[in-house]
């Protein structure tokens, strides 16, 4: 099982980028799918989520520029980010829980039950 994400990027302010998380190895179509963001010197904190019904819940800095969304029959989840800020600069990671019973970005995510990307850079400049 694998998670690869692509897409990130150096961006103005304003600006916008798509993320991508292809995975392989198992279908996602049950899963509870989730963005999470780490910047330098801080703790990893999550972004948007998406269960299999298609509920999405987004942390409050990115309600309204952010959309998370999934593709089934691709296998490919996506962050379409607008509006970008410098605050929004970090190393993206996408994830996968099957068991997640509360598909949210600022709950516990297991590590030991989840899968994980290796990550792609977003740079936001003023």
């Amino acid at each position: 099982a694998q998670l690869v994400e692509t897409g990130g990027g150096s961006v103005q302010a304003g600006g916008s980028l798509r993320l991508a998380c292809a995975a392989s190895g198992w279908g996602i179509s049950s899963d509870c799918m989730a963005w999470f963001r780490q910047a330098p010197g801080k703790e990893r904190e999550g972004v948007a989520a998406i269960d299999s019904d298609g509920i999405t819940k987004y942390t409050h800095s990115v309600k309204g520029r952010f959309t998370i969304s999934r593709d089934n029959a691709k296998n490919t989840l996506y962050l379409q980010m607008d509006l970008l800020k410098p605050e929004d600069t970090g190393m993206y990671y996408c994830a996968a829980d099957l068991l997640k019973l509360d598909c949210n970005p600022d709950t516990y995510w297991d590590p030991r039950r989840s899968v994980w990307g290796q990550g792609t850079q977003v740079t936001v400049s003023t």
